[in-house]
């Protein structure tokens, strides 16, 4: 098992925990078109967690797939009523299905894991093992990024550092959702509603008592990422505009800087014609100087839009997700508002 780092004073041993309802163990998975790697899945997380001896359920969130993975579930529910479903009815995205699997967990400590086993489940051995010293997050850091791109370590590197100069919140670095919580730590992730999520940034924002643990992530275990470089960037900056308002002051600062360098350039040619007369302008410094100025009012206007956006859909008050059907699981425990 890998090492584990702990970054903050020891606190109380939690007690042990009876094995009743609820369980302690609520496993959440969000997928979207995971039919190849479903049968590997269930095999390995259900071999694995009844080894463990503890009580658990494993929730599936179906993020509106359009392969087989629906009726996948179903069998998968069938065989074992621990396994419970929901189904969405259309895509709204990971970061909506993970928090739709939050809202109807109901064990003691609820776990966010990827359905390709890149988070290996092994690991929440450790996790219960942090829980039960205090701990009421347990989160995994991964040791590299061997499996990824050598652009995407570069990429992820460079987020990290922004985001975490320009946000309040520190965000650990190279840290997916893979973590455990306790269930008063998802009671209140719960309680943030915003559209526009950032889940890393709201595990960190709510706080409590952490501990970290150091792993290898392995390949996925079969299918394609879903990820490309286009959602990676629009997720960074749910991720930057959700938790600084950094970049709106840096627009206007780049906005006073411009009119200064207008002001100074414009007394340099009041004073120029007064000394030496009426001077033709060029055309291609006006051109550049058209073009910068214009090129800047544009960029501030698109960062003020980026709020502004994010604003308006949290006007509208929109349930987060539908649910179209469900397996396992109680009418009404969904919380989509």
């Amino acid at each position: 098992m890998a090492p584990q780092n702990v970054n903050i004073s020891t606190p109380q041993p939690r007690a042990e925990a009876p094995k009743h309802t609820p369980p302690t163990l609520s496993i959440v998975v969000p997928m979207f078109n995971e039919e190849d790697v479903l049968p590997i899945l269930f095999d390995r997380l259900s071999t694995f967690l009844d080894t463990l001896g503890e009580s658990y359920e494993i929730i599936c969130v179906n993020d509106g797939s359009t392969d087989r993975t629906a009726p996948l579930l179903a069998e998968a529910h069938k065989r074992d009523g621990r396994i419970k479903v929901l189904n969405f009815s259309r895509n709204f995205g990971k970061e909506v299905a993970l928090t739709a699997g939050l809202d109807v967990a109901s064990g003691q400590a609820v776990v966010p894991i990827d359905a390709d086993l890149q988070d290996p489940p092994e690991l929440i051995e450790t996790f219960l093992k942090k829980w039960r010293e205090g701990f009421d997050v347990v989160y995994a850091v991964r040791r590299h990024r061997n499996t990824d791109t050598a652009m995407k370590r570069w990429s992820a590197k460079k987020f990290y550092q922004v985001i975490n100069r320009l946000s309040g919140v520190p965000i650990p670095a190279n840290t997916g959702d893979f973590r455990l919580m306790d269930q008063r730590v998802v009671k209140a992730v719960v309680t943030l509603r915003e559209h526009n999520r950032f889940m890393k940034g709201i595990f960190a924002w709510v706080g409590f008592r952490h501990a970290e643990v150091s792993y290898d992530r392995p390949e996925r275990a079969a299918g394609q990422t879903k990820f490309n470089y286009w959602r990676l960037w629009n997720f960074a900056l749910d991720g930057i505009t959700g938790f600084s308002t950094v970049p709106l002051r840096i627009a206007g600062y780049v906005g006073m800087l411009t009119a200064l360098a207008a002001i100074i350039y414009g007394v340099f040619l009041i004073s120029r014609t007064l000394i030496h007369g009426v001077d033709v302008p060029g055309y291609a410094s006006l051109m550049v100087a058209v073009l910068l100025i214009g090129g800047l009012q544009l960029v501030v206007l698109g960062v003020i839009g980026e709020y502004l956006g994010r604003l308006y859909a949290e006007t509208r008050k929109r349930p987060l997700y539908i649910v179209e059907s469900s397996l396992g699981l109680e009418p009404g425990r969904d919380n989509s508002q």
